[in-house]
């Protein structure tokens, strides 16, 4: 894949956003900017957990089905889920049916309400993750880092299933942890403009 495609206004973008149609909004208006809501995050890291070993376009395709499947990601919620609810999930052709996945969903609200209450938040607690810029990689070269690594290894031990540091990295780049656009994509100045404004949760 290339490092950036062309616009439809002639601007650069991120070579990922020549993969489908689909992607050129979600890279113009969600992918990178700073997140600090805890429910956001909650869906992100929980969709890049399904994301694992497919693409990213099926996964955008069945969002808002993910969205209705899950209470919209409200982890207090889903730490409710019952047996039967795992049962209605795995039976939902709008959703990915993977059990491990379905079922790492429902544990990591159940761990999420505990680390908000012990953290704060889940924005505090992730963003505490943000690397140094001095750390951090040329955009798109690379897909784990040291803070993707220490972070995964961290969700583990605290009994998170599905985090791996692949898995981990992407929700960093996702949620704007860091600024993974190439120095080319007009989108990339517009998210370091939010980052630098952006307060960090504590």
């Amino acid at each position: 894949m290339t490092a950036k495609v062309e616009g439809p206004e002639g601007n650069s973008r991120c070579g990922w956003t020549g993969g489908a149609t689909e992607f050129l909004d979600c890279h113009d208006t969600e992918e990178v900017y700073p997140v600090a809501d805890d429910r956001r995050l909650f869906e992100e890291i929980s969709l890049e957990g399904f994301q694992s070993g497919l693409s990213w376009r099926i996964i955008l395709a069945k969002r808002e089905n993910f969205r209705k499947a899950f209470a919209g990601f409200d982890f207090h919620l889903v730490a409710e889920f019952t047996e039967a609810d795992l049962d209605r999930l795995l039976q939902d052709p709008g959703i990915v049916r993977h059990r491990g996945k379905v079922e790492a969903v429902v544990n990591n609200a159940r761990r999420a309400v505990d680390l908000a209450a012990k953290e704060g938040s889940l924005a505090a607690y992730f963003w505490r993750g943000e690397p140094d810029l001095g750390e951090v990689d040329p955009p798109q070269t690379v897909s784990t880092s040291p803070a993707s690594v220490a972070l995964s290894k961290d969700l583990k031990k605290r009994d998170w299933k599905f985090v791996g540091p692949i898995t981990v990295f992407a929700f960093v780049q996702a949620m704007g942890l860091i600024n993974d656009h190439v120095a080319e994509c007009v989108i990339r100045s517009r998210v370091e403009a939010e980052r630098s404004a952006f307060t960090r949760p504590c």
